[in-house]
């Protein structure tokens, strides 16, 4: 039987167990135009899976596949594969990172495009004169050898000579980017050369352009054109605006790209994150400021719909947190409840209370039409080298923003949400005003409907109905594998402690219980163990029972070696390195940081894993508002529970319970326990609130019920027979 055409993509010597058919089925999906959802446990070669059949059909077809991620670890994995395949079968890759991340100058997205116009246009206008010098010394040539029409068309092009040398002198003051000058004036084909003769990382672009003060993100943009693979973050795709001028880059119609999104199960917060809109009140008082210096007739109406916002924003903050409330303002946004079940919002009553005028649909459209009037200004200035930065009008940023809470406030899957902070630098506390979006498939559907084909892939993807439902997909085709290890490498154990409902955690019973089996995993795990719990503060509760409320000892008890604590603003990357550093070492973060996914431990970096709880997010009003949109989205949907609760909560927080307990057994000699530490896990009757048939069917096979009490004995007997002691084990 003759081997797939995919396989010249593929860049090793032996497919993984199921990897194979993973290709085949993948190939057949885009061969039929279909959206593919693609779950793999770690170590079934999902990346290359999905990959190599894209870049096939994408050369067959003349497309192009765009790979995207959200985890950086995974993008520097996608170059690794990218540079194995270009190894086997030559493509022209390019991986894109965002400008602010590539700039030599240091200026923001703005100011760029304006030094990158005006640059161009003093470029242009230097060639022209180029053109027009050699022309007119021509034809000073031929006059002087009597040709009167010469002289008549040389005295012409002197005129225009003239007044393109004036053109100059104004460029000369105006502001330029030296980098990109070069990039227009020099020959670069050297470069491009050097880009495809391998697959290059945006830092090495970075290095490369710099030393020849070249623009990197400019090339890389001229580069793209028509290439087979481009690796990118998110945002080039989920943002409407970024994904328009992306396309436009690679030179390819939207149905002439392939789409490959990893961690998938990552896309639904983060297209509700592109989608959300903010206004804070320090944009408010610059815009006001702005207008008090202006002195055109919109100015008045502007300022009248502008500052009645300010103050209903200032009025509705300040009512919720309440007389002498501001003092316990951190500099973190906390959110304020601002949303009402029978009327407008709280903030919107009190704009509608405080405006005086005549009209707020015909004031804030004057105060967008003077915003972009004064934008257009502040690009002058910059451009014309009369300001050293180029400035965004606050008036047009905020007037948008009013005009958008006003006609979309209402609509389907809009929250209107106010939320306030204490500013670190002049302990002021302000306030900020949101549009947050519940809905992900109102940004994600138009994206998969338009692209020819997707393919979505994670280790945590299932169920699939729910997630064609959440993400706007239709049709697509299903796969899943399990993980392809074997078995006998691995325990997972669901432990019969009490059930740690939120009302319950405290219980001193509870924590002990908790606290003695937590102990007990450290001490009979050879090598590092990692416990999951549902928030920073559960973690650091437990850290201070097991150290005694020391930084990282190991407390009262020799056998427990380090135990370190993750907590928000924490260096996770050097947190991570002093962890896995350590041996027999423990390390206690939340379930929702972020080391429970997109982050290996490989070996004795982590051989056990314990999530303790059910780590359900903290039940917010956002969390709540998405509930409500989802029951009424999918009210017509076959669940067992309200499809609120378990779209919106349940499925999100076992998929990062499942992700978590990922983080062990990484590879085909790997091994290690993984512990789910409540009853709700358990085969126990829980009713409503057993979790265990929320796990696939074979993760719920492998499920093995423990007491607590018997789990050391169940840890020493598996890691002894996979010999993984350094001398003696300890005794139970």
């Amino acid at each position: 039987m003759p081997e797939s055409p995919h396989l010249r993509f593929f860049p090793y010597e032996e497919p993984y167990p199921n990897q194979r058919e993973a290709m085949d089925r993948v190939a057949n999906a885009l061969d039929r135009g279909q959206d593919v959802l693609f779950e793999g446990a770690p170590g079934t070669g999902k990346t290359l899976s999905a990959l190599v059949p894209a870049l096939e059909h994408a050369r067959e077809h003349d497309r192009t596949v765009v790979i995207t991620t959200n985890v950086h670890q995974q993008m520097r994995q996608f170059v690794e594969d990218a540079r194995a395949i270009t190894r086997e079968e030559p493509i022209r890759a390019v991986v894109f990172k965002g400008k602010s991340s590539m700039c030599h100058i240091d200026v923001d997205y703005q100011e760029c495009q304006t030094l990158r116009d005006t640059t161009r246009e003093m470029v242009e206008t230097e060639t022209e004169v180029r053109e027009l010098e050699s022309r007119q010394r021509e034809l000073l040539a031929e006059s002087r050898e009597g040709d009167a029409s010469a002289a008549e068309a040389r005295e012409a092009i002197m005129e225009e000579l003239d007044e393109l040398e004036g053109e100059i002198d104004e460029y000369e003051a105006a502001n330029v980017c030296e980098h990109y000058r070069n990039n227009l004036t020099r020959d670069t084909d050297d470069f491009f050369a050097w880009l495809f003769d391998d697959v290059r990382t945006p830092d090495d672009v970075y290095e490369y352009a710099e030393e020849r003060e070249l623009c990197g993100y400019e090339l890389l943009k001229e580069g793209m054109e028509g290439v087979d693979l481009v690796v990118c973050n998110y945002h080039h795709l989920l943002d409407p605006n970024i994904r328009e001028q992306f396309f436009r880059w690679i030179d390819r119609d939207p149905s002439e790209i392939i789409t490959v999104f990893d961690e998938a199960h990552n896309i639904e917060d983060a297209a509700r994150d592109h989608a959300t809109r903010t206004l804070t009140e320090n944009t408010l008082d610059a815009a006001l400021d702005e207008l008090a210096d202006s002195d055109d007739s919109r100015a008045e109406p502007a300022e009248n719909v502008l500052r009645a916002f300010r103050d209903a924003l200032v009025e509705t903050y300040e009512g919720a947190v309440g007389f002498g409330g501001s003092g316990s303002v951190t500099e973190n946004w906390e959110d304020v409840s601002i949303a009402n079940d029978d009327r407008r919002d709280d903030l919107t009553l009190a704009f509608l209370r405080n405006y005086e005028g005549n009209g707020i649909d015909a004031e804030t459209e004057l105060a967008v039409q003077l915003g972009q009037a004064i934008d257009e200004e502040y690009e002058r200035r910059y451009r014309d080298g009369e300001a050293t930065t180029r400035s965004e009008s606050q008036t047009l940023a905020a007037a948008r923003f009013v005009a958008t809470w006003m006609d979309e406030g209402t609509e389907f899957g809009q929250y209107p949400v106010v939320s306030v902070r204490r500013d670190a630098g002049t302990d002021e506390v302000y306030g900020r005003a949101e549009l947050y979006t519940c809905i992900p498939r109102n940004v994600t559907a138009e994206l998969f409907d338009e692209v020819a084909a997707s393919v979505l892939m994670s280790a945590t993807l299932r169920p699939f109905d729910v997630t064609e439902d959440v993400l706007g997909l239709e049709d697509a085709a299903s796969m899943a594998y399990e993980m392809g290890y074997p078995e006998a490498n691995r325990r997972t154990f669901a432990a019969d402690v009490p059930p740690l409902f939120a009302s319950e955690r405290s219980d001193p019973e509870t924590q002990a219980a908790v606290s003695s089996l937590l102990r007990d995993a450290i001490r009979f795990t050879p090598g590092n163990t990692l416990a999951f719990f549902p928030s920073y503060a559960e973690a650091e509760r437990y850290h201070e029972r097991l150290t005694g409320g020391g930084s990282a000892a190991g407390g009262d008890d020799p056998d427990i070696g380090p135990i370190h604590l993750d907590g928000p603003g924490e260096d996770e990357e050097r947190l991570r390195s002093e962890f896995v550093a350590d041996d027999g070492a423990a390390l206690f973060t939340s379930l929702w940081g972020t080391l429970g996914e997109g982050v290996s431990f490989d070996g004795d970096d982590a051989r056990t894993v314990v999530v303790v709880g059910v780590p359900y997010p903290h039940l917010s009003d956002r969390t709540e508002a998405v509930q409500d949109a989802y029951d009424r989205a999918f009210a017509d949907r076959d669940r067992a529970r309200d499809p609120g609760w378990t779209y919106a909560v349940e499925i999100p927080t076992i998929r990062k319970t499942r992700q978590a307990i990922g983080r062990v057994i990484r590879g085909p000699e790997d091994f290690g326990v993984r512990i789910l530490a409540d009853r709700r896990y358990t085969t126990a009757d829980m009713g409503k609130y057993s979790v265990r048939s929320a796990f696939p069917p074979e993760e719920r096979e492998e499920l093995l019920d423990v007491d607590p009490e018997k789990l050391k004995f169940a840890m020493l007997n598996f890691y002894r027979d996979h010999d993984a002691y350094d001398g003696p084990p300890p005794s139970p």
